[in-house]
């Protein structure tokens, strides 16, 4: 009886870590590309690798700065995991204090 309770306290506590995988999030961002990213498909690998959805808000290339708003949308630890692979490419990551549409 008493393996069978630690059975099941084990399946409840796996479902809560998948659960907890799962939480869905959403976070908009500024993303600020250094030159030698600027023709790089950043986006579109940032989409592929960690499966999130992505809505383009505002942009402006030039050719010394790239400027992006981004809102990512997806498992919470792919959004956190994605912030992190993007800072590693020099990309300097900021959140949007202010709805950049609406304003």
């Amino acid at each position: 009886m008493a393996a069978k309770k630690k059975k099941a306290a084990k399946k409840k506590v796996a479902k809560k870590k998948a659960a907890k995988k799962s939480e869905q999030g959403r976070v908009r961002l500024w993303l600020m590309y250094p030159p030698k990213h600027i023709t790089s498909p950043v986006i579109c690998e940032l989409v592929t690798r960690f499966g999130l959805l992505v809505n383009l808000r505002q942009a402006e290339v030039r050719d010394e700065i790239g400027i992006v708003c981004l809102e990512l949308e997806g498992p919470r630890d792919e959004l956190k995991k994605a912030t992190r692979w993007l800072e590693r490419k020099d990309i300097k990551v900021e959140p949007v204090e202010i709805n950049v549409i609406e304003s």
